[in-house]
């Protein structure tokens, strides 16, 4: 039973993560050529890590959902290893985001000239390649693996424990203090900013303390959401390393793993909330296929049941 509730979750987070996603990605696509701001690069590939957590995602659809489907474990183990590694990919793009987010409040004057298109191309495909590194991390080493498996394609039915712990230990944590360093560091520099223009009221000033402050909140917004979604899988695997009887590690996979998916839907909807660049993008697509349904609306319309076609009048006629 807890697992047709897993899979029927799976089957309707799935296509919304992927949805969401990519309508923010196509709002992200129409910015940067508009606009060719680099900084959105790092947004678009948080949207394109987490449409592929989704994808990755529908492939377990079905064995929640079937009682007796047993892949091979080679099978298997791949499958859980494009899951890990996207889901690795948008844990890694949170960082970047923020990262940089905090290069734009700590030197505003010099981010155009520190942000260049070979650092960013050169940054996203270090951030693919760790990605891939930590996912399929297992099939480099088959320590890392458990030699049989009797349960359903899952993460801890393939992969030993002492894999999460490394997660756990050498990413997640280590990334969860940078987050929490970034921001404090933020907020300390925006404070200063504040203080600055209530002194001196200048008009540029102003402008950029409007942003960094923007720029914190959508930061806050996504770490906080971030930390939500994925600090109790991670403390969960750890105590499940340490002690296998005091987790049942079915509640860590239908529920934790879950609650940490639900962070790749979360992303778009705060982005596209809080950014009113990526809501006014949104809007004006909306409002495009909204016309365009109109016009194919009102360019195939036919005459209503009882009404008579107008008949044609030729230009004799009309002299007579």
């Amino acid at each position: 039973m807890a697992s047709l509730a897993v899979g029927i979750i799976l089957a309707v987070l799935a296509p919304l993560i992927i949805a969401a996603n990519v309508l923010v990605a196509i709002a992200l696509l129409r910015l940067i050529w508009k606009t060719g701001y680099k900084g959105h690069y790092f947004v678009l590939n948080l949207a394109a890590a987490d449409t592929i957590v989704g994808l990755s995602v529908v492939g377990l659809v079905r064995g929640e959902l079937s009682e007796h489907v047993h892949p091979p474990q080679i099978f298997c183990v791949l499958r859980m290893a494009f899951v890990t590694s996207s889901s690795a990919a948008s844990i890694l793009s949170l960082t970047l985001v923020a990262c940089y987010r905090h290069l734009a409040i700590r030197k505003p004057f010099h981010y155009h000239q520190l942000v260049t298109g070979t650092r960013v191309g050169l940054h996203l495909v270090g951030l693919w390649l760790l990605a891939g590194i930590v996912g399929f991390l297992p099939l480099l080493i088959p320590g890392f693996q458990k030699i049989s498996i009797e349960e359903k394609c899952s993460f801890f039915g393939v992969f030993h424990l002492s894999y999460m712990l490394i997660v756990s230990c050498m990413g997640f944590f280590p990334v969860l203090f940078l987050f929490i360093y970034l921001y404090c560091d933020m907020l300390k520099i925006a404070s200063v900013h504040v203080q600055q223009i209530r002194e001196v009221e200048r008009a540029g000033l102003a402008r950029g303390s409007t942003s960094d402050m923007k720029a914190m909140r959508t930061v806050a917004m996504l770490i906080g959401c971030f930390v939500l979604s994925w600090l109790p899988f991670f403390i969960a695997g750890i105590v499940q390393t340490v002690c296998t009887k005091c987790f049942p590690y079915r509640v860590i996979e239908s529920y934790l793993w879950l609650l940490g998916l639900c962070n790749s839907l979360l992303n778009p909807l705060l982005y596209s909330y809080w950014q009113k660049d990526v809501r006014r993008q949104l809007s004006q697509l909306a409002a495009g296929v909204k016309r365009k349904v109109l016009h194919l609306g009102n360019g195939c319309c036919f005459p209503s049941r009882g009404t008579e076609s107008i008949p044609t009048v030729s230009c004799l006629q009309l002299q007579d």
